[in-house]
């Protein structure tokens, strides 16, 4: 038997994740159409008999787009990503919630702790999603995807699906075989019955423009890919490329779970629901840009590190997207510092034009353990500082 048959690696993602947090707090939705999407004034609101009275798609205006749906918003043809008022018009009757993120990354790390408590083999790569080596739990893989399943839906009351294979690639792919709350294991003799026909775009990694040029050479399952010699594919597409597409389409991967990994870089942006004018508009705007940095700066002390480089990110009302960063002589990571680098680089730009989008960034990401802090300044801060 083959190293990679001896592996078990479970991919562990949870269902329609956003919508089933939503749905805890607000037992009545569920079976109902809901979208995820909304701000603030989307709030649910009490009414004098003590139900609550929810916002619906009709309601919005606005130039967002869906966070998640339900599977019964699914069914309508809603989805992540698609433009809200697109979606108002598919279902205008769909329940509408704000994004919550404090909600979710709550019930992220209960997941993720439950996750652990299993297998202490576990890679992050998602808010909702994360891969387990399972290869040296005893019991069969269909036993132990239960019992992951089963410390999710105990510390969560939230269902999951697991794909269990022999390695990521797999797992991934067999994850999403039966969801939601599906079990599917695969072994590497399954790969031409339970693989080859699944659409190339559904492995990770073949991205629009690689689907586009193989559906132009008439190939569209990973079958087809798989059928091809590796030549005809480096031919196609490139030495690196060409051979990735003959390796993964007959389902093989080496890639270890990787229990801690360095980001390269953290960021946040908001896309305002009308253009901002600089001036005008001031105000909003400060808070936005205040209020991105603080969560920046949330996102590296939780997870444990500072940054040496600030950029911030807008687009304009015409598209137009401009950059601008700064490398600090000082690792940060407290959100005074942050928003006074970050409008330095704000200072940068001319502000000529309505913004759409506000956005910052951060890298040179140091573990915060490994470097001297020292006091940080108090600054008084500005939109246009």
């Amino acid at each position: 038997m083959s190293d990679q048959e001896l592996r078990r690696i479970a991919h562990i993602d949870m269902d329609a994740f956003f919508a089933s947090c939503e749905l805890s707090r607000y037992p009545e939705l569920k079976g109902l159409p809901m979208v995820v999407a909304g701000g603030s004034s989307h709030v649910p609101r009490i009414r004098e008999d003590g139900t609550r009275e929810f916002s619906r798609l009709r309601d919005y205006a606005g130039r967002g787009v869906l966070t998640t749906a339900t599977y019964e918003a699914r069914a309508l043809g809603l989805n992540s990503a698609m433009p809200t008022m697109q979606a108002a018009k598919l279902a205008p009757d769909a329940v509408l919630l704000p994004v919550n993120f404090e909600l979710y990354r709550h019930y992220s790390q209960l997941f993720k702790a439950a996750i652990r408590s299993i297998s202490p083999q576990v890679e992050n790569i998602g808010i909702d999603e994360v891969y387990a080596d399972v290869s040296s739990l005893p019991g069969d893989a269909t036993e132990i995807a239960q019992q992951l399943k089963s410390a999710v839906f105990a510390a969560t009351g939230l269902t999951c699906s697991v794909g269990i294979a022999p390695n990521k690639l797999l797992a991934k792919l067999c994850s999403e075989m039966q969801k939601p709350d599906g079990i599917t294991v695969i072994t590497m003799s399954d790969v031409p019955s339970r693989i080859w026909p699944m659409a190339a775009k559904k492995i990770n990694g073949i991205g629009p423009k690689a689907s586009a040029k193989l559906e132009s050479l008439q190939i569209k399952t990973i079958g087809q890919i798989a059928a091809m010699s590796e030549a005809w594919l480096v031919q196609h597409f490139g030495n690196r490329y060409g051979r990735w597409l003959y390796r993964v389409s007959r389902g093989q991967d080496d890639r270890p779970v990787v229990t801690e990994s360095v980001p390269v870089s953290m960021s946040r942006e908001t896309t305002f629901e009308r253009n901002l004018h600089p001036v005008r508009d001031k105000p909003a705007l400060s808070e936005a840009f205040t209020r991105l940095c603080e969560r920046v700066a949330n996102d590296l002390q939780k997870k444990g590190y500072t940054c040496c480089k600030v950029g911030i990110k807008l687009r304009f009302e015409d598209f137009k997207t401009v950059t601008r960063d700064l490398t600090l002589s000082t690792a940060i990571s407290d959100a005074k510092s942050l928003r006074l680098f970050a409008g330095k680089c704000l200072k940068r730009i001319d502000l000529d034009k309505k913004i759409r989008l506000l956005g910052v960034k951060v890298s040179g990401l140091l573990r915060a353990d490994r470097v001297d802090q020292t006091d940080s300044e108090q600054f008084t801060l500005d939109f246009d500082e």
